[in-house]
């Protein structure tokens, strides 16, 4: 008789405990996609890998559950992708597209919200039912640069966005450093000379709110406008009413700024209510810029200019990596982990003032 172990291996009725792939590899040296390579007899595995793994598969008595094995060798035709919210309009947006890359390549998606927890993306990423997928697309949110080794997964996993980096898996990130840098030089072109930043997570360096931070002050400097900390608003969720509460404790502090760089598109939402709520226009008293270029943007009053992230080629390329790694496929021709930045493109829509001559 045989037991199943948490990762598709099992052990012997009888044996003191389970061998788990994560201690073939530590034995062997190596990281556990790659003895989940060995298992699957991947192609793209060098001979001296292969035999370090296989001697350290015969000495611990990993024994592979071949019904598992099997079951992702004939591919279910199921991905998952893993989130941290479906209310934020940059994520429903996301899964959307997903879905719809998806399908083109004969793919079915199945979207799990973690919201906001981090015992949460860990448990995405590491309970059992992954069995029963061929792979997985994951935007952390609340996973840091400390956690890269839960990334080692036996089952072909995509990264995006830009909260963890590592050459462990394939990563597909956007701009968002160039982003927040072109949306506060367009506000700085327009004439702005005092303009706040509405999101920011203090402390934070790697991550959506501090890369957007740090090009909200790169382009401060290039452009010769002095940084001040009065200008600099945190919001801990990045939701509508995040925003209102920001812009109310930016203007209700007696600092006026001319210009607001939102760090997504709910909090430039938010920001513009409360502007016109005490009284103020947009643009004419304080131009709003936001990012994401999420659906309903265009349709808010005065309709929002926006940095849009390149959502499109983002899942686009997400899937077909993915896809590619399902398959045995290198993508890009290449059998490392590839890592693509996606372009972002500036918006201009009523919510800044024009730049004087366009």
């Amino acid at each position: 008789m045989e037991t199943a172990a948490e990762d598709g291996t099992k052990a012997r009725s009888g044996d003191s405990r389970v061998v788990t792939m994560r201690e073939v590899a530590k034995k062997a040296g190596v990281s556990i996609k790659t003895v989940s390579n060995v298992v699957n007899d991947y192609e793209y595995v060098s001979d001296a890998t292969r035999e370090k793994v296989t001697k350290a598969i015969d000495e611990l008595g990993y024994i592979v559950n071949v019904s598992a094995r099997n079951l992702r060798r004939g591919q279910t035709g199921v991905i998952a992708l893993i989130i941290p919210d479906l209310q934020l309009p940059y994520f429903a947006q996301l899964s959307s597209l997903v879905i719809t890359e998806a399908k083109k390549l004969g793919l079915q998606v199945i979207v799990e919200p973690t919201l906001y927890s981090r015992d949460g993306e860990i448990a995405a990423l590491h309970d059992g039912r992954h069995a029963m997928l061929d792979g997985a697309i994951f935007s952390p949110l609340e996973l840091g640069q400390e956690d890269v080794a839960q990334l080692e997964v036996d089952y072909p996993l995509v990264l995006i966005g830009e909260r963890i980096f590592t050459d462990k898996v394939d990563h597909i990130a956007t701009e968002n450093v160039e982003g927040a840098k072109r949306a506060t030089g367009y506000l700085v072109q327009t004439g702005c000379r005092r303009v706040a930043v509405l999101g920011v997570h203090p402390g934070e360096k790697v991550g959506s709110a501090g890369l957007r931070f740090q090009g909200y002050k790169e382009a401060l400097e290039e452009n010769g406008i002095d940084f001040d900390e009065r200008l600099v608003v945190p919001a801990g969720m990045w939701h509508r009413s995040d925003g209102v509460s920001a812009m109310n404790e930016l203007l209700d502090s007696g600092v006026k700024p001319d210009g607001v760089v939102a760090l997504n598109d709910m909090l430039a939402s938010g920001a513009m209510h409360a502007i016109q709520m005490h009284g103020l226009s947009v643009p004419e008293d304080i131009s709003v810029i936001g990012f994401d270029n999420s659906d309903d943007s265009q349709y808010l009053s005065p309709a929002l200019t926006t940095i849009a992230p390149g959502l499109e080629a983002v899942a686009r390329l997400s899937v077909k990596v993915l896809k590619n790694r399902i398959d045995g496929v290198a993508p890009f021709d290449s059998t490392d982990p590839v890592f693509r930045k996606v372009s972002s493109t500036l918006i201009v829509r009523d919510s800044t003032r024009r730049v004087i001559g366009r």
